[in-house]
């Protein structure tokens, strides 16, 4: 599924292209190949259409399915980014089931039905298809059961489209002081922030005498002193 971006009239519309299938026709001289395309297009303020074209080339496949989407836009009530109220509708052998979703949920939905959705705008919801896989058939169901909603259009207001009603909580570290911890900071930091150590003139300090030992006793004269109680 790719997906174009086009203004007409001055209205940003915007394309997608949700499938792209060969048709082979076998005739007496051999095949003739032609394209179909199924494009999807809407200015995401709840006005969506889409269109079957049919070429010999893929670009004029799209090109035909895309002026077929523009005058075939239907308008749909939106309930800011989602929608009111739940729908279930069938095409052919395709069903499709569309619920409300709380802000911030996104489409959660097919490759199909998604293109359906984020062309009308709506940004939260929950789709669910059963039966048929065919993405024509599921696009016409999705189509059918927005036509089917009820309720007052409120849409989201230009600035806030692609952003969630839910407010955004801020990260733990920009609540913080943008000082980081003292052991955090690198070592050149804390080394600058400590004041210089006083210099002290090493001439003006006072010079300190070494101890000097103890004279050591003289053991000769220790050795000729007479004890006490000798008579002689």
């Amino acid at each position: 599924m790719t997906t174009m971006t086009e203004r007409a009239s001055g209205d940003e519309l915007t394309e997608h292209v949700v499938h792209i299938r060969r048709v082979a026709k076998v005739v007496k001289g051999g095949r003739n190949l032609r394209f179909n395309a199924m494009v999807v297009v809407g200015d995401g303020q709840g006005r969506v259409g889409a269109g079957l074209g049919k070429g010999q080339a893929v670009p004029d496949a799209v090109r035909n399915g895309a002026n077929v989407a523009r005058k075939s836009m239907v308008s749909i009530p939106l309930n800011g980014s989602t929608v009111h109220h739940s729908v279930a509708t069938s095409f052919g052998a395709s069903r499709v089931i569309i619920r409300p979703a709380a802000a911030g949920a996104g489409v959660i939905a097919g490759g199909a039905v998604r293109a359906v959705m984020e062309a009308a705008g709506v940004r939260d919801v929950v789709a669910k298809t059963h039966g048929s896989r065919n993405p024509i058939n599921i696009v016409k169901a999705a189509l059918q059961g927005l036509q089917q909603l009820q309720g007052e259009h409120s849409p989201l207001p230009d600035p806030a489209l692609g952003e969630r009603a839910a407010p955004r909580r801020e990260p733990a570290a920009s609540q913080r002081s943008d000082a980081a911890p003292r052991d955090q900071q690198p070592r050149e930091q804390v080394d600058a922030e400590q004041p210089p150590a006083p210099v002290v003139d090493q001439a003006e300090q006072p010079v300190e005498a070494p101890d000097e030992p103890a004279p050591a006793p003289d053991e000769a004269a220790e050795r000729d002193a007479p004890e006490e109680g000798d008579d002689g």
